[in-house]
C-alpha cells in the first residue's frame, strides 16, 4: 500500500479539510466523564451540574482557540458551548439549542466575547429565548487593549479575560446566584479587565500553510488579535524582560485602582510553557515592583489563534470576594483544579 502524501500545509485534517465536526466527537470521546457532543445542530453540553446551580452558563465563539469554550464545560464553570467554525461566529441556532439545555429554573446567562458576529447570533438566540418564556442575560467581555481606540466601532474585543470570567461566574452560579445578580458580577469582572498580546509569527492557514501575515526576525507584532487580526502597531523586537515590563505596565495603567490582580499568561498557540513561565515570572516581578500583589494566576494555553507564535497578558483587579470564586475548585477537561487541601494521611495535595 503506498504511503497517502502529506497535506501541503503539514497540518493534520480530514480530507475534507474542515476539522472542527471530527474534533468535537475527539473531544467530547476523549473527556466523555465531563462533556456530550450534540449534532444539527453542534453544539456541547455539561454531564454534570451542581444542584445548587439555577442559572444556566453558556458560551460559544469560533473554533481553533481550544481550550477555549469547550475545555470549561463542567461542574464549577460552563453548562453549554456553541462552536463556530474556525475563527467564525456560531450560527444562533446552534446557542439557542444549546441555551435550551442549560437553561435552569432561573434563566440563562450568555458570556459573549465582543466581537460582531458574537454579539449578533448570541442576540437573535436570546431574543428566541425570551418569546418562549426563559429568561436571558449578557455578560460581554471586551478586555483587549489593542482595540481601545475610539474609532474602533465594535470597541475593544473579547480575549484572554474570558476564562477570568467564565470561572469567576461558574463559581457564584454554583453558589446559586441568581441572573442578576451573575450578570452584575459578569460585568464587574470584565470591567476590571484588560489584556494585550504580541506575536513574532503569524498563524498559519489550512488553505496553503503560509503565514496570514509576515513578522520580520527583528520585529513584533505589539497587539494581535485571537482570529489572527494584525497588530494594532509593528515595533522592533526588545528583550524579553523589555517587552514584558511594557506589556505588564500597560494592562496596569489599564487597570481600576487597587493592589491585587489575577495574572494570566497565555499562549497563543506555538510558545511552549518553559517561554510561558519566564514571562509570568517576569511580568510577576513587574506587578511587585510597582506595589501590587499577584494573588492568583493562570498559565498556558488557553486561548490560542491556531499556531500563531505569540502570548497575552491579561491582569484582573480582584478582591476577597472575586478571590475566593477564582479559587473554588472547578470539574472541567481543561481548567487546572489547584485546592489545596489535606489527605486522610496528613499530606497537602
Amino acid at each position: 500500500m503506498s504511503p497517502v502524501p502529506e497535506a501541503p500545509t503539514g497540518h493534520f485534517h480530514p480530507d475534507d479539510g474542515d476539522p472542527v465536526p471530527v474534533a468535537l466527537a475527539g473531544f467530547a470521546r476523549a473527556n466523555r466523564r465531563f462533556v456530550e457532543v450534540h449534532e444539527s445542530p453542534a453544539f456541547l453540553t455539561a454531564r454534570h451540574r451542581n444542584p445548587r446551580r439555577v442559572v444556566g452558563l453558556v458560551s460559544g465563539g469560533g473554533s481553533g482557540h481550544e481550550p477555549l469554550h469547550a475545555g470549561f464545560l463542567g461542574e464549577g464553570m460552563l453548562d453549554a458551548v456553541a462552536p463556530g467554525k474556525v475563527f467564525a461566529s456560531p450560527h444562533n441556532r446552534q446557542v439557542l439549542e444549546a441555551s435550551r439545555h442549560a437553561a435552569g429554573d432561573g434563566g440563562v446567562l450568555h458570556v459573549v466575547k465582543n466581537y460582531t458576529g458574537d454579539r449578533i447570533n448570541f442576540g437573535i438566540a436570546a431574543e428566541r429565548l425570551r418569546l418562549e418564556g426563559i429568561e436571558v442575560r449578557r455578560v460581554l467581555v471586551d478586555d483587549d487593549l489593542a482595540t481601545e481606540s475610539a474609532d474602533t466601532a465594535t470597541g475593544r474585543r473579547g480575549t484572554a479575560a474570558t476564562v477570568v470570567v467564565e470561572k469567576i461566574l461558574g463559581a457564584a452560579a454554583d453558589d446559586g446566584a441568581g441572573i442578576d445578580d451573575l450578570a452584575e458580577l459578569g460585568a464587574r469582572v470584565a470591567a476590571a479587565s484588560r489584556s494585550i498580546a504580541v506575536a513574532s509569527r503569524a498563524q498559519t492557514t489550512g488553505a496553503d500553510g503560509t503565514p496570514a501575515f509576515d513578522v520580520a526576525a527583528h520585529e513584533l507584532e505589539y497587539g494581535v488579535g485571537i482570529h489572527g487580526e494584525r497588530a494594532s502597531a509593528t515595533i522592533t523586537r526588545p528583550t524579553t524582560p523589555e517587552l514584558v515590563r511594557r506589556m505588564t505596565d500597560q494592562v496596569l495603567d489599564a487597570l481600576p485602582p487597587g493592589g491585587d490582580v489575577i495574572l494570566v499568561v497565555n499562549g497563543l498557540g506555538a510558545v511552549t510553557l518553559l517561554e510561558l513561565n519566564v514571562i509570568f515570572e517576569y511580568a510577576a516581578r513587574e506587578v511587585e515592583t510597582r506595589g501590587g500583589r499577584v494573588v492568583g494566576e493562570l498559565v498556558g494555553t488557553y486561548v490560542p489563534a491556531l499556531d500563531m507564535r505569540g502570548f497575552s497578558v491579561t491582569m484582573t483587579r480582584t478582591d476577597g470576594e472575586l478571590l475566593s470564586l477564582w479559587d473554588a475548585p472547578a470539574f472541567t477537561p481543561s481548567f487546572p483544579n489547584r485546592s489545596v487541601g489535606t489527605s486522610t494521611d496528613g499530606n497537602v495535595r
